[in-house]
């Protein structure tokens, strides 16, 4: 019969390793919920004195901007609608300037060609050379 001796203490020697495996993965396992704890109250310590009085900060410029860019966009649309209400007038008035000017330059340009039209007819009429007819002819022999 084989000797079980020596396979019981090494059995021992493993159950005992095996126990000792448990308790370290035990005490790693407490470590590192302690270590969770300690960081988490860290992180909380910290958000609390940094960045809670940070966020009020952010948070009234965000305030602020949101306060300057509805004045910006209402400014911005009281100049469009300015801009836009001039360029109106402004067509409207360069319309009715051109209409009035084509109007005075068609009255002109009538009233010259009138006045040519007239100088043409009498300076064409004293530098016509007069054809004497048989008419005429008669009563100059006479």
């Amino acid at each position: 019969m084989p000797d079980l001796h020596t396979t019981n203490v090494l059995l021992g020697i493993m159950a005992a390793v095996s126990v000792l495996e448990a308790l370290v993965v035990i005490g790693a396992a407490i470590g590192g919920f302690l270590a969770y704890r300690r960081v988490m109250q860290l992180v909380t310590d910290l958000e609390m004195r940094q960045v809670a009085p940070l966020r009020e900060k952010v948070d009234a410029i965000l305030v602020d901007v949101k306060a300057v860019t509805a004045r910006v966009s209402q400014q911005t649309e009281r100049v469009d609608h300015a801009i836009t209400g001039t360029m109106d007038r402004v067509d409207d008035t360069a319309h009715r300037v051109r209409s009035s000017m084509r109007d005075k330059v068609a009255q002109a340009t009538g009233i010259v060609r009138g006045v040519r039209a007239i100088l043409m007819s009498v300076l064409h009429q004293d530098s016509r050379p007069r054809h004497r007819g048989a008419a005429d002819r008669a009563q100059s022999a006479a």
